[in-house]
């Protein structure tokens, strides 16, 4: 093979390797837009102001999409969490106990954010496709663990959230377009994943669609509200909520 066959053969791999990437981002992003539409469309989400819901049994979130702004209360021990989410102002009840120390109030301020970007993420994973940082490869197609026909996306991140080292094997029905089933892998590189669980029981909440079926685990209680008493962000005392 002559340098200049070589560097030829170079090049066409090269274009070909590109074309390959520009169609898999194309692919990728058609997929996601037939998710969000879907799950009730961009615009619907985005006008959703309060979403409740229970996380495993354990905290129960209402969340404030349109101030920023979350309560959660916990179910096995007398304390409440009220968080701004953009500026980590709020109020803590610890076991019982207002949290009025700076060290302390701002550590479970922190843990607020935690617990609401984890518990959120469980729920609203398939609108926050469209995040900044996040970038997703179009994989091709799958079987889910319940033998359904599926397409299934790779996530990652580009240093956002808490673990930015994660990545998501996101299946996508072939005929609903919505996402049945995801994978977890505790960092990019790893080969198998930490667990993969079903995506079941969407049901219309307001105009969008939510899921609450883990498989072993469930997503409980959860309601969609456009207004909302303003003492839910303000008092400790549980609010009484009605669907």
């Amino acid at each position: 093979m002559t340098k200049f066959s070589f560097f030829k053969k170079i090049v066409i791999v090269s274009l070909l390797i590109g074309v390959s990437s520009k169609l898999s981002a194309q692919d990728a992003e058609s997929l996601k837009i037939k998710v969000v539409e879907a799950m009730g469309g961009q615009k619907n989400y985005d006008k959703t102001r309060f979403i409740h819901w229970t996380f495993f049994g354990n905290q129960t979130l209402t969340w404030d999409k349109h101030k920023s702004r979350v309560r959660i209360d916990f179910l096995k021990e007398n304390s409440v969490y009220i968080l701004n989410i953009n500026d980590k102002t709020g109020k803590i009840l610890k076991r019982g106990v207002e949290q009025t120390h700076a060290d302390s109030l701002n550590k479970f301020l922190e843990e607020a954010k935690r617990i609401w970007i984890n518990h959120s993420y469980w729920l609203v994973m398939p609108w926050k496709l469209n995040d900044p940082g996040v970038s997703l490869k179009y994989m091709g197609d799958a079987k889910t663990a319940d033998g359904n026909d599926a397409e299934y996306l790779e996530m990652t991140f580009k240093e956002v959230g808490v673990t930015p080292n994660n990545k998501y094997w996101i299946y996508v029905d072939k005929k609903s377009h919505l996402i049945t089933q995801w994978s977890h892998f505790g960092n990019f590189a790893d080969e198998k994943p930490r667990f993969t669980m079903p995506w079941k029981d969407y049901k219309m909440y307001g105009k969008i669609l939510l899921s609450g079926d883990r498989g072993e685990r469930k997503l409980t209680d959860i309601a969609v509200y456009q207004k909302l008493d303003e003492s839910v962000f303000t008092d400790f005392k549980k609010p009484e909520l009605t669907k």
